[in-house]
This record gives structure tokens, sequence and C-alpha cells, in this order.
């Protein structure tokens, strides 16, 4: 990072690291519509009663109040009140919401994509943060979702991380129906308190999660054994199928959670080797998720934790009997984006988006060098005009420290020439038809 934020927890980019930033939101936008999914985008706020509904994190989410109240009106209490307002943890819950009041104006299977910033009140550390942006990807349906597009999404989010100037990253997938029916299976009742066991394991390690295991769910040792063989279990194509079959468990749900884990690793084989795992580890702490769940890990970067999670919810949303089941997954943008300014696995090719600078021969020719970066940004090239009639030397170290390649002269009779400032290379110019060569018309991020 170039600098220390003076705010910890809020992040704030220089210029050339936001284009990095923008280029990753850029690439991600366009890979999402490609394939269908349409962009929407959801207030900030939620009442604390619907963001709390599911899941347990009430301590890390931000509740907001005026500074000063109406006379008389009683300040709300976030703890107590469910309309109280708190700013949005997640684009999952509020997504939920968006879909429900919105029904009657959407074509279901409805396929979103949504790029927002989320506050959560977490330690900040590299890779958490308190104020952050995330993209999520979801196809909700109204009554059904086939499970092809649990698939789906999997391939399209393998395709977007693909395309960024990323390492090598895995998506780790598992069945919160396979997990479950097993827990059944073996007589642990309490799925959703075992499932949360499990997701410790990566923080915590087996032991203390056996423990957790026998101590607050009541979990002999033979069950917390069993509950960590089925954690330990981890194959990058459909063999996970037989190592859980020989664990000697029988149940209707797990067997469930088998046959549809299987369908999404075959196709993710067969579509993007090498990018996923079946991995029986993968919990998600989130309690609103009931079939499909995936975290993901850039390789080598593993202590970064996961840049991309989510699943399928089948009750998140609903009105009345009407159920809309759905699958999303979320990038953490900001995340990703400091883990590659950090370790400088990518960098922009300048440091602003102007190509020219048009330098000004006096100060009466301010309108003349307008009419010049008129012409060039109508074909699209990003174009300033200097600011004053200074030494032509002066305009191009300023050009220079700006990051700008190209300068633009016009002599007293007409003439234009532009100079490559990077190489001192000067060719005569018409600012109808010049254009710079396709590399230096736009900024560019390059994976290093």
């Amino acid at each position: 990072m170039a600098r220390t934020a003076s705010l910890s927890g809020f992040p704030e980019w220089l210029p050339e690291e936001r284009l990095v930033e923008l280029h990753v939101l850029d690439t991600l936008r366009r890979t999402f519509e490609l394939h269908g999914f349409s962009s929407i985008e959801t207030r900030a706020v939620e009442t604390v009663g619907q963001l709390l509904r599911k899941g347990e994190i009430d301590k890390e989410v931000y509740g907001l109040s005026r500074l000063q109240d109406d006379e008389g009106a009683e300040s709300p209490s976030h703890k107590t009140d469910p309309h109280a307002l708190a700013l949005h943890f997640d684009l999952t819950v509020p997504f939920a919401r968006y879909v429900v009041e919105n029904a009657g104006y959407l074509a279901f299977p409805f396929r979103r994509y949504q790029i927002q910033k989320v506050w959560r009140g977490e330690r900040p550390q590299e890779g958490r943060a308190r104020e952050f942006t995330q993209a999520d990807i979801d196809i909700v349906g109204d009554g059904e979702l086939p499970f092809r597009y649990d698939v789906e999404i999997a391939l399209v989010i393998a395709e977007a991380l693909s395309a960024l100037p990323i390492p090598d990253f895995l998506l780790r997938i598992n069945n919160r129906k396979l997990a479950e029916g097993f827990y059944n299976g073996i007589g642990l009742g309490d799925t959703a308190g075992v499932l949360r066991s499990i997701d410790k394991l990566e923080k915590i390690g087996p032991a203390k999660v056996a423990e957790l295991l026998k101590t607050e769910l009541g979990a002999t040792e033979e069950q917390a054994q069993a509950a960590l063989k089925l954690a330990a279990i981890r194959t990058g194509d459909t063999s996970f199928v037989q190592q859980v079959r020989a664990l000697g468990v029988s149940n209707e749900l797990l067997e469930e959670g088998l046959n549809e884990l299987e369908q999404v690793i075959a196709a993710a084989v067969q579509r993007a080797p090498g990018k996923v795992v079946a991995d029986l580890s993968i919990a998600r702490g989130l309690d609103y998720y009931t079939g499909t769940v995936v975290e993901t890990v850039l390789v080598g970067h593993e202590q970064l934790g996961s840049i991309c999670s989510g699943g399928r919810y089948d009750a998140l949303a609903s009105k009345g009997s009407r159920k809309f089941p759905g699958v999303g997954l979320s990038i953490g943008v900001t995340r990703l984006v400091s883990r590659i300014l950090s370790q400088e696995l990518a960098k922009a090719s300048r440091t602003v988006p102007t190509a020219v600078l048009v330098a000004l021969n006096s100060d009466d020719s301010w309108g003349a060098a307008q009419d010049v970066a008129a012409q060039l940004r109508a074909r699209g090239i990003s174009t300033e005009v200097a600011a004053k009639a200074e030494k032509f030397g002066k305009q191009i170290k300023f050009a220079d420290r700006r990051g700008i390649p190209f300068v633009w002269f016009t002599d007293d009779d007409g003439k234009h020439q532009v100079k490559d400032i990077r190489t001192g290379e000067q060719v005569d110019a018409d600012p109808a038809t010049w254009a710079p060569a396709e590399e230096d018309l736009h900024v560019r991020v390059l994976k290093a």
C-alpha cells in the first residue's frame, strides 16, 4: 500500500490504486453482463429486524441514528427496536427484501448483479475492513429454482476471477444438505451448532473443534471424530462420493446433498478444470444457506481468507406462502484489491487516464488549445490543456509528473506536432486523425 489510512478500516485509494480497483470492477461487470445478469442497487440502510433475521452477526452491525434527535423524541435502541436503522453488512439480505417488495415487477428466474459498499464492525487488518466493496451475483426463482443454477453460478464466478490480475484461485465447494444429513445420521441433532463449530476448523484446528462439539453440543468422542473425518475429505473430482459413503452413514438428506455436490463438481471439472474442489470442511457461518456453499481462496495467499463466498438459500426471501429460493456468490472486491496492491500483483500502466497534454504557446492560445483537445476527445482520446503558458520544458515536466505520455504542440503558423515524452520522438500530427497506439489510448492494468 502507498500509505496508511488516517482512519483504520476505511480504505481510500490513491489515483493509480483506484485505477486498479476500477479495472477489477469493470472486468466483473463486463463478465456478469455477458452472462445476462442485470445491475441493481439497494439502499445502504435496512431495519435492524430485517438485517438480523438470519445469522449471528449482530456484534458487527453498525446502527444508524441522528446526532441530534427531534425535541422530545426518544432515540431508538438498536439492541431492542427492530425498526431502528442500521447499515447493511452484506448485499444478500437487502436483496432478499428487494425481491419481495418488487416481485410484481421482476421476471423470474431473476438474474442480478450488485456492486456496492457494505459495513461491518470488524477488527481492521489486511483483507478485513469496516467499509468495503462487494460484487454479488444471484439467481432467484419464484417457488422453485432448478439446481442447474448452482452449477452455473460457480462457473460464472470462475470465469470472472480468471479475468482478473490475480494469482491462481480455488473454489472450495460443499453442500449443507450433505453435512446436515451426515450429522443427523450420526445422532447430532443440532446441525446448525455443528456447522458453526466446523466453520472454525481453520482458525482453531481439529482438536479444539472436537472439544467444542463435546462440551457445547454434547457430542461423544466417536461423533466428534466422525464429524471431523467428514470435514477432512477434499477432492478435485467426484471421488468424494465414495469417500463419504465409506464412512458408513445412511441418511436421505445426506444422499440428496451428495448428488447435488457431485453435479456441481462434475460440471466444474469439465468447464473450469483446476479451479474447483469438493471441500467438505466448508460450512459458512450464516444460517440462511440450505444447499451448495462456496468459499474461494487465492493459491499461495490462503491466510487472506475467502475472496468469494456464498451458496444456495431456499428460505431467505418469502411473501406469505410464496417463496423465492436463490443461489448467489459474493466477491470481496476491497479484499482482492488490497492484496493486489500490497503484493504488487498488478499495476496501472500510468497514474492518470490522460493520454495527451496540449501545451500553450501563450496565454492567448488557450482557446485554440481547447479546440485541439475537443477534437481529440471527440475521438475518445483523454486530453488535458496546460494551465499556464510556461516554458515548454516545464510543461513537459508537468506531463511527466502526472504520468501523461504525450504532449501536443501548435506553433504560431498552426502546425501541429506531438511528442512522446518517454522516447523523445516528436512527429507532425493532425488533431482530426492522429491517435496514440492502442496500448496508450487507455490505462491498462498489467499483471506482474
